[in-house]
């Protein structure tokens, strides 16, 4: 009788799943964005909130969770439970965080099931307009040779990619800066635009704006390749710093043991609405090259960029507040 009973049981448990995962979904989904408003990972979230809900059939709203380079929120999102109705919009930080965020509660490999690469880009390094006198990054290399402790600079915060970018330039060319981080992109890109940080370096979708306005001059950019949306701004490596580059992502997560259905249905729709012409454009003009990788693609990417950055953060001793 017992062997009948849990043998009922065990058949009984997949179907269960299987009829949750069916209903799913039938209430409001959280996007969490673990960035103040205003920043790249808040407006990625807020552009795909209205074709989720449309596409899903429920509510999904944005959620913003900022602090400690975006792991506050990242933290929340993978101590939610796993049915389908979390989920996170993540940037380049969340590879840096796990080697200089001691004591970190959560696992970012263990605790956390990638949905999909949204995009990569490049950063820009820009000088303002008229606060500082460099229109060449080579020029503004030059400076920084000459002088100890510049450029003064500013970053979306401390363990950031830019921040651990700059770093490892420093290093390659024979510089040190004065490190000023925000607490997130629209912090920082508001204080870059009215020119109380000479130098800014983020994503071109969050200082774009800014450097068509004529506000902030773009001094180069930081990945292997120019980039399509500011094709005459010349990369770091061409500029004096060879074999330099950093690239800067965003993609989406779920707690891990989120089913496995659920997270191959949002990879789907995301996909689907990058396909969308109005919103391919919108995001290739802020610098967002798409990818919609798959899942297992996106899981060897954060483990290729974070074995990257430990080390760049183990050689030059960088801590999380520097």
């Amino acid at each position: 009788m017992l062997r009948r009973g849990l043998a009922a049981l065990a058949m009984a448990l997949p179907l269960a799943a299987t009829a949750q995962t069916d209903a799913w979904p039938n209430r409001t989904i959280r996007l969490v964005a673990p960035f103040p408003p205003g920043g790249t990972v808040d407006l990625l979230a807020r552009v795909f909130a209205p074709p989720l809900s449309q596409a899903l059939g429920q509510p999904v709203i944005v959620e913003n969770r900022a602090g400690a380079s975006g792991s506050v929120g990242t933290g929340f999102a993978a101590k939610a439970a796993p049915d389908g109705y979390t989920f996170v919009v993540v940037f380049d930080t969340h590879a840096v965080n796990p080697s200089l965020i001691p004591n970190m509660p959560f696992d970012t490999k263990a605790d956390l099931a990638p949905v999909m690469l949204v995009a990569t880009g490049s950063m820009v390094i820009t000088g303002h307009s008229t606060a500082q006198p460099h229109k060449t990054f080579a020029d503004l290399l030059a400076a920084a040779k000459a002088k100890p402790g510049l450029p003064q600079y500013g970053t979306i915060g401390s363990g950031s990619l830019a921040h651990l970018a700059i770093t490892q330039m420093g290093a390659q060319a024979g510089f040190t800066g004065t490190h000023v981080p925000y607490k997130g992109g629209g912090p920082l890109a508001q204080d870059a635009y009215a020119g109380h940080v000479p130098i800014a370096i983020g994503s071109i979708a969050l200082l774009a704006p800014h450097i068509r306005s004529g506000a902030l001059v773009p001094l180069a950019v930081t990945t292997a390749a120019r980039d399509p949306v500011l094709p005459n701004v010349p990369t770091v490596a061409e500029s004096g710093v060879p074999g330099f580059e950093a690239t800067a992502w965003w993609g989406v997560l779920a707690p891990a043991k989120t089913p496995p259905a659920i997270v191959a249905r949002m990879n789907a729709e995301l996909a689907r609405i990058l396909r969308d012409p109005q919103i391919a454009e919108r995001l290739s003009g802020q610098g967002m090259n798409i990818v919609a990788s798959s899942p297992d693609a996106f899981a060897k990417f954060i483990d290729e960029q974070s074995v990257k950055w430990a080390r760049v953060v183990r050689e030059h001793g960088i801590r999380a507040g520097d």
